[in-house]
């Protein structure tokens, strides 16, 4: 695993990726956190297992409003400023969720909380897109991702202390409320991390122009965000079936104990902490479509030995390290992606808008997984389902414009005439004076 990668960055470049590293992370926790706790919530609060499910679809549904909210946001008032903003958010919302009584204010909580993390992970992703030089900026975006992994050791690591110090009514309330602390990361950022030179550069082009925030629809900007959007819902469709369904189906299709075991969980989330630092440096050599592609066929793969092939535990634990990284492999590719796509003055708009939409469409997958296994084996539907997903994004990715490495600059003042934004050198050799390495200096 090579991360030489982080010395060749300037100090304001790894400040601004361990900024949006540390923003992931820590929100990851906070989300993470309510999944270990639905069973004290069911016993402390009398919910339902309906309720518990509608309220993890809440958090969902909010990712997805903000992401391309938070976008639009930062188009118009700055990135750095939003990101403050998203992370804050989530800190709050999941200390709040502390003081729970009942159903409807975890409802509330959690959907302010999934809001925040949609909005942190688009705004952060396009930050580093911008800051990052374009030679180095698919690796360093794709091992953002990392960060989730890290987030979920975090809360696995701290639910047994937790449980184990305090009874069951009070430590899940102890448990939200130390979702405080990515607050602090705000100061962090407040104090070290600028704005993107690129948005301050552009906006001090455009000044008082105003930009509508459907521009994304139009023109030569429609079919890239439809491509985008697709692309995502196949890919993360076919993940939350994954992720959704598969305990269920280890512990009922092949009656296997091995979720409830800290080593499969500690060998996945190593799995999704590798996935996206090695899909950045096979992205960055082979071109991020490709490397897409790559990692769908893998993961297509992976899920027909799961769910068909007969498996024991070991196997099981192997192939969930795989499972991890695939899946974060593909995650982290999203945002860097889709960021090259669209000019700066609707960067976090488009890019937020295809990550989030995608992300809303692909909730629907899990559900048909339910569906389907009424009338036939729980693998054969998880099956199905998954490897439409895979093909629907292989077949997008067919389609995705291969735009890595282009200097993010020459977007900031418009397309080519031909509409086709062309790809320049890593860096250039001239520079205004006000900017340095991707940020604004005074």
């Amino acid at each position: 695993m090579n991360l030489g990668w982080l010395s060749k960055l300037s100090a304001v470049e790894r400040k601004t990726f361990f900024a949006a590293f540390g923003g992931l992370a820590l929100d990851s926790m906070d989300t993470t956190i309510y999944a270990l706790v639905t069973p004290a919530l069911i016993a402390t609060l009398s919910l339902s297992r309906p309720d518990a499910g509608i309220l993890a679809s809440s958090s969902l549904i909010g990712t997805a409003i903000g992401g391309w909210v938070a976008g639009i946001a930062a188009d118009r008032f700055g990135r750095v400023r939003v990101l403050q903003f998203t992370i804050l958010l989530v800190a709050v919302s999941t200390f709040a969720a502390a003081f729970a009584h009942g159903f409807w204010y975890l409802l509330v909580a959690r959907a302010i909380q999934g809001m925040g993390y949609g909005g942190e992970a688009a705004v952060g992703a396009v930050l580093v897109a911008e800051v990052v030089s374009a030679g180095m900026r698919g690796r360093v975006a794709a091992a953002i991702q990392s960060g989730y992994a890290v987030g979920n050791a975090l809360s696995v690591a701290a639910f047994p202390v937790i449980f184990g110090w305090l009874s069951q009514d009070i430590a899940w309330r102890v448990f939200f409320a130390i979702g405080i602390l990515p607050a602090l990361l705000v100061f962090f950022v407040r104090r070290f991390v600028p704005e993107s030179a690129i948005f301050v550069e552009e906006k001090a082009q455009r000044a008082a122009a105003t930009h509508n925030f459907w521009t994304i629809f139009t023109d030569e900007h429609l079919f890239k965000t439809l491509v985008a959007t697709f692309f995502t819902t196949g890919t993360l469709g076919a993940a939350y079936v994954m992720i959704t369904w598969l305990p269920t189906y280890l512990q009922t299709g092949l009656h296997l104990p091995v979720m409830h075991t800290a080593g499969y969980l500690a060998v996945n989330i190593f799995g999704s902490f590798v996935g996206p630092i090695a899909f950045g440096l096979i992205a960055d050599r082979i071109g991020r479509r490709k490397g897409f592609m790559l990692f769908l066929v893998c993961q297509a793969l992976n899920v027909v030995v799961y769910t068909q092939a007969p498996i024991g535990q070991g196997i099981t634990i192997i192939l969930g390290f795989f499972l991890g990284a695939l899946q974060a492999g593909l995650a982290s590719g999203l945002m860097p992606t889709f960021a090259e796509l669209f000019p700066t003055n609707i960067r976090a708009n488009g890019a937020g808008f295809a990550l989030s939409a995608g992300r809303g469409l692909g909730s629907i997958v899990p559900a048909t997984v339910g569906i389907l296994s009424a009338q036939m084996h729980l693998g054969d539907a998880m099956a199905i389902c998954a490897i439409c997903g895979y093909t629907a994004a292989f077949c997008a990715a067919l389609l995705l414009p291969e735009q890595q490495g282009i200097d993010l600059r020459t977007m900031a003042a418009g397309s080519a005439p031909d509409g086709v934004e062309r790809p320049l050198p890593e860096r250039e050799t001239t520079q205004p004076n006000n900017i340095r390495n991707g940020v604004a200096t005074q």
